[in-house]
Formats: structure tokens, sequence, C-alpha cells
């Protein structure tokens, strides 16, 4: 399995290039400085490899949510590199690949991930470890007020996010005792999002290009709100 992954949802801007279970990454905290750097990312991965992008498996990216500029210079990068080589793409969700690095990081089996989606909001995920090592959704992502979100009735749960560095407070109240540590700093990364993606690929379920979409949680909220009687 060969698979490059990309991820610019955040602050942080990481590409990731898994080979046979080995993965290699370039990452940087660099705000405003996605579209310069993330090529070049790709281009010294593969060179190191020895490899171009002909020769991988597929394609993933961060699909969001995450901010409007970075997650679509994921999508865009993830679509133009499958599209000129006919390579299926997995788009991963930001938000399960920050739950899946806190588990690489800290050990944490169920964790509650959160990005700070600005205008007093934040995007919210509850993931849990299952049997493979993959963290998978236990409340599916959504945006909303920190003293809102949807939280599962049962748990032991690790923090992660800048969501928890603007709103840990609220959070910390709404969900109480059953937080057993958090972590305001961490962003995503490519690694986890190749992780991730590695099982999509090799199940074959991985898309088409054209069909690699991001995923804007707050233009899916107003158009919901905007439809309703």
């Amino acid at each position: 399995m060969k698979l490059l992954a990309v991820e610019t949802a955040t602050e942080a801007c990481s590409c990731a290039l898994f080979v046979d279970g080995v993965c290699e990454q370039i990452y940087d905290l660099a705000p405003r400085r996605h579209a310069e750097l993330i090529l070049p990312m790709v281009s010294q991965l593969l060179a190191a490899a020895e490899l171009v992008v002909q020769q991988l498996d597929g394609i993933a990216f961060g699909r969001g949510p995450g901010t409007f500029t970075g997650v679509r210079i994921a999508a865009g990068v993830a679509q133009g590199l499958a599209f000129g080589a006919d390579l299926p793409v997995a788009p991963i969700s930001t938000l399960q690949a920050l739950a899946q690095g806190a588990y690489r990081a800290h050990g944490a089996v169920q964790v509650l991930a959160a990005l700070d989606a600005r205008m007093g909001e934040i995007y919210w995920g509850a993931y849990g470890v299952d049997e493979r090592q993959r963290m998978t959704a236990m409340v599916s992502d959504c945006i909303a007020a920190a003293d809102q979100v949807p939280v599962p009735e049962d748990g032991w749960w690790f923090g992660t996010g800048s969501g928890w560095a603007s709103d840990g407070r609220t959070l910390s109240e709404r969900i109480g005792k059953a937080v057993w540590g958090q972590e305001g700093q961490r962003f995503p990364q490519a690694q986890d999002v190749a992780l991730l993606a590695a099982d999509t690929i090799a199940a074959g379920e991985g898309v088409p290009a054209e069909q690699a979409l991001p995923i804007y949680l707050r233009n899916r909220v107003a158009n919901e709100r905007a439809n309703r009687p």
C-alpha cells in the first residue's frame, strides 16, 4: 500500500507518505501559508521515497470541517493529483484524524475532538477506538455552541483540539468529571489521515477525483435552517 495524504484544514499544514505500514510526514504550523507549502511537501516526500504519483495506490485528504480556505486547498490538491494519475481518493474527517492523533500520542481510547469554528461555535465529534485501533464516530461531526454540543451518556473522555483551547471551561462544565485530560494545542495531521485512509483504499472504497469533496458543516447547518418550513 502506497498512499499520499494532505491535511490543511487548520493552522497546521502537513503531508504524509504511507508505504506498507510505514509513514513519513512533513508538518508545519504555518497559518495562511498552506497554498505555498503543501505542493513542495508532496514533492519532497515522493522524491525521498523515489516514487512518482502514478506509483501510488491512492490519495487521501482531510475533508473538513475546518477553515474554508484550508479545506478547499486540501481538496483541490487531492483532486488534482488523483485526476492526473487516475487514482482513487479517500476523504477523511478532520475531527476523526484529530481523534486518531490523540490515541497515537496519549493512548486515549475515547476522544472528544473539537476545533474552534469562530463565531461562538466549535466543530465537534466524539470518537472511540475500534478493534483495529482506528477511531470511529460515536457522535457524528457537527457544529454547535460549546454549551450545546451533544455528549454521549457514558465514557471516560480525553479532549483534544483548538476548541478545547477556546472553549475548554464551557466544555468541561457541560461534560463534567468524565473528562480525564485535554490538549488544546493539537491539530489534525496528515499521518493520521493516511492511517485512516489506508483501510478505505485497500477495501476499494475510494472515490473518483471529481467526487472527492470537502465538508463545510456551517454551510450544511445554514442550508438546513433555510429549508425548514
